[in-house]
């Protein structure tokens, strides 16, 4: 009985496990800022985790066609750009409150390509909680303007990346998120060396930064790997909705960013949209959340 238990909560808590480790890896690549900024950092955790991917998945054992190769390559760009945009946003704003923002990106493409009545309910929370946390009102007044900025390029670069990342769907997911990460890291590392410069290569930094992306990309794809051949789609989309409630209180923990409770609310509704969202919209392939190494 036990071990049935313990069969059927893993799959949930590998999804917790995932989520959590992006989340304690971004916390851990904030602390970099003071020493490389955002871009540095980027520059870090990204490479880093391409090269990781590249050495775990070897994607050169299998063939790819020309097509396959320009599709790549718009998926690589929009995620480097999307890790970049969001880490810029991170510079001004809480970590909680940027990836809720965040999720306007796949928000907006799982509800486009549904139109069930009860998905209009799920549009509606979800333009309330990116209306909550714009600066506009009293209750997020003290919210940048140029963070919200970021956060919602990144939400489009997300929302970018999972209709180009469908275009990859039919490759290897070895292949297609080690060559799209290396496509991203050949994006946003000139910006990371520009900003930076020779303190890219301090070896504490370094092995702070190799931790990172381990922390952010290794662990959280295994995770993902374990629940993905256990759970429906529906299921994994539900659970991964809990992506900015865990990051708000890993940003409270670890970094001492403390929200609003206009901030919270505007975080619960994004949650409860993207869980109404997964379970009701067209069933398609699940999107790994561990594989854009976003959070």
């Amino acid at each position: 009985m036990t071990s049935h238990r313990f069969s059927n909560a893993l799959p949930l808590l590998a999804v917790l496990g995932s989520v959590t480790a992006l989340g304690i890896g971004t916390s851990f690549a904030k602390q970099l800022f003071p020493q490389v900024g955002s871009l540095g950092t980027t520059a870090l955790r990204v490479g880093f985790s391409a090269l990781l991917l590249l050495a775990i998945w070897r994607p050169w054992r299998w063939a790819l066609s020309r097509v396959d190769a320009v599709s790549i390559l718009r998926y690589g760009v929009a995620l480097g750009f999307m890790n970049l945009l969001f880490y810029m946003s991170l510079r001004t704003i809480p970590f909680g409150v940027a990836v809720a923002i965040e999720f306007a990106g796949p928000l907006a493409v799982a509800l486009f390509s549904s139109r069930k009545p009860i998905d209009f309910v799920w549009l509606a929370l979800a333009f309330l909680g990116l209306g909550l946390l714009l600066p506009l009102g009293p209750g997020v007044a003290g919210l940048d303007p140029e963070g919200v900025l970021y956060a919602l390029a990144a939400a489009v670069c997300w929302g970018a990346y999972i209709v180009f990342g469908k275009r990859v769907g039919h490759l290897h997911a070895g292949q297609s998120v080690a060559l799209g990460l290396s496509v991203a890291a050949l994006a946003v590392v000139p910006f990371g060396v520009w900003q930076a410069g020779s303190a890219l290569l301090d070896p504490h930094i370094l092995i702070f930064g190799l931790g990172v992306a381990a922390i952010s990309s290794a662990i959280p794809i295994s995770l993902e790997m374990v629940a993905l051949k256990r759970l429906p789609q529906e299921a994994f989309g539900i659970m991964t909705s809990m992506e900015p409630a865990v990051a708000a209180l890993l940003g409270l923990l670890m970094l001492d960013e403390h929200l609003t409770g206009v901030q919270w609310l505007a975080i619960v509704c994004t949650m409860l949209a993207a869980a109404g969202s997964s379970f009701t919209t067209r069933r398609e392939p699940p999107q790994s959340a561990a594989a854009k190494v976003v959070l």
